[in-house]
């Protein structure tokens, strides 16, 4: 097994781990004061992982045109995070998930169009077993039939996890093009400085601040437990990039959701239907086909 792959996977598990502990964390706290306190935790854990590596002193080498590419990420970043906090606060896992991985499709698009990756018959059908798959999980008009009047129109998480997955596919794109003759633990941890301010400049703006005290002690816990797991994620993922095409470990990061889906039904006793399972196979199938064929 190729060491881009095995990297790849570890940021999928740590991925999905970090979605659940956000989902019970922001139970009861304003999702972007949760998005701004994870941000904090990942930036602490970052710097700690490049002092480790001893890649501090490669700040000094970084050139424009990374620094450009390392704000556009970070930028995309925060809004990608703030905007699939503010989903899962109003939706269920279930269902913002399928979509935040969505962008795995327009993440593939972006490298055959940008990064000149190749594209392969294989790729497109697989292409289209995540667009079905995600389709079937969704199963919107179910939901509307068993939902009340009030949540039929209080769709916005469905508005906000569509905007995440395409910023989302953004960050990966700007990283595969950046973080080329980078260390991977720097890029993290310059990026994440990035997302920091940005997160809590909207908690300001939105008067989030003001709930921090309010915080109870269970919350703390699961967000930094949270950051930590969206830490190693990170370092994982940008690894797998350095070392893998970026249509080939997008879409492996994105597997994520099947340990998400088994997490959301074990700890939060979310109920799935078989079409849900249906399209949960179809969109792991189509992710891994590009992958192994």
């Amino acid at each position: 097994m190729e060491l881009w792959l095995l990297y790849a996977i570890g940021a999928a598990f740590f991925a999905g781990i970090t979605t659940i502990l956000a989902k019970i964390g922001i139970k009861n706290v304003d999702s972007h004061l949760a998005t701004a306190i994870r941000t904090i935790v990942v930036l602490v854990f970052a710097w700690i992982m490049v002092f480790v590596v001893n890649a501090q002193d490669g700040i000094r080498h970084v050139q424009g045109r990374t620094w450009v590419f390392l704000i556009l990420s970070g930028c995309a970043t925060g809004a990608s995070w703030l905007c699939f906090f503010r989903a899962l606060r109003l939706g269920p896992v279930n269902k913002v998930v399928p979509i935040d991985k969505s962008s795995t499709i327009l993440t593939m698009i972006l490298a055959f169009i940008i990064l000149s990756e190749p594209v392969r018959l294989v790729t497109v059908f697989g292409m289209t077993l995540i667009g079905f798959g995600t389709w079937l999980m969704l199963d919107l008009k179910r939901d509307s039939a068993n939902d009340d009047s009030d949540k039929k129109s209080n769709r916005s998480w469905l508005i906000f996890a569509l905007l995440a997955a395409v910023f989302a596919s953004l960050v990966a794109i700007l990283g595969k093009v950046g973080v080329a003759d980078m260390d991977a633990n720097l890029w993290t941890a310059i990026r994440t400085m990035v997302v920091v301010p940005l997160s809590w400049l909207v908690v300001f703006i939105s008067g989030g601040h003001k709930q921090v005290k309010d915080v109870d002690r269970k919350s703390w816990i699961f967000l930094v437990l949270s950051g930590v797991a969206t830490g190693v994620s990170w370092l994982f993922f940008y690894h797998a990039l350095q070392l893998g095409n970026a249509s080939l470990v997008v879409p492996i990061d994105k597997l994520s959701i099947v340990a998400t889906m088994g997490f959301s039904r074990i700890f939060l006793k979310e109920q799935f239907s078989k079409r849900s399972v249906i399209g949960l196979g179809l969109l792991a199938t189509g992710t891994l086909l590009p992958v192994f064929i």
